[in-house]
């Protein structure tokens, strides 16, 4: 079985849909869901679900001993950023190394970096002219969006549409896919070579 935590800071439609997606899974289980904000409603969504959670402030998530003492206590194997705003530290990164995923709303490389989150991502996107836009799944490393890209799906955006039309057509990329690309790396991680 492997343990996942999901890190929120948001509302939490990809985290519920993660949830929904490996309700019945005999392989993986969400074993915590953790956000850095006590209003996130993605706490709600999983509570839902009897999905254990934790707030842990940011003054907090920055410490070492507290951050990996809790990953410990739920047995966390896999760690899925889903609308996660704070950096994660390095002794993270380290401890979950090619073990932690982030989705990003934009195809990396472009649009990505520190303040690149939300909505600023889809009002860069419109403010450039794209044609497309989409979502990427990437590797948490030490560089903000800048982990090796797993996998990314694309969808076309007309001159007309509004950075909240924008969002919306990503989002569809989203909930379709990212349950299947985090199921797809767990069995490949999982996988004798």
């Amino acid at each position: 079985m492997t343990n996942i935590a999901i890190f929120v800071s948001g509302s939490g439609t990809n985290c519920e849909n993660i949830i929904r997606h490996f309700t019945d899974s005999k392989n993986v289980k969400i074993a915590l869901v953790l956000s850095n904000r006590s209003d996130a409603y993605a706490l709600v969504r999983a509570e839902k679900y009897n999905i254990p959670t934790v707030i842990l402030p940011k003054t907090d998530f920055y410490k070492e001993d507290q951050l990996l003492g809790l990953m410990q206590t739920y047995a966390i194997d896999f760690i899925v950023l889903a609308g996660f705003l704070l950096m994660i530290p390095d002794f993270l990164i380290h401890a979950y190394n090619r073990r932690m995923v982030n989705l990003h709303p934009a195809l990396l490389p472009k649009f990505g970096g520190k303040g690149m989150y939300g909505h600023h991502v889809h009002e860069a996107v419109k403010a450039a002219g794209e044609t497309e836009t989409g979502m990427t799944v990437h590797w948490v490393s030490s560089i903000c969006d800048g982990g090796e890209i797993i996998a990314q799906y694309r969808t076309p955006i007309n001159p007309e549409d509004t950075p909240d039309d924008i969002a919306a057509k990503e989002h569809i990329l989203e909930q379709k896919y990212f349950p299947k690309v985090i199921e797809q790396v767990l069995q490949s991680l999982n996988s004798p070579t």
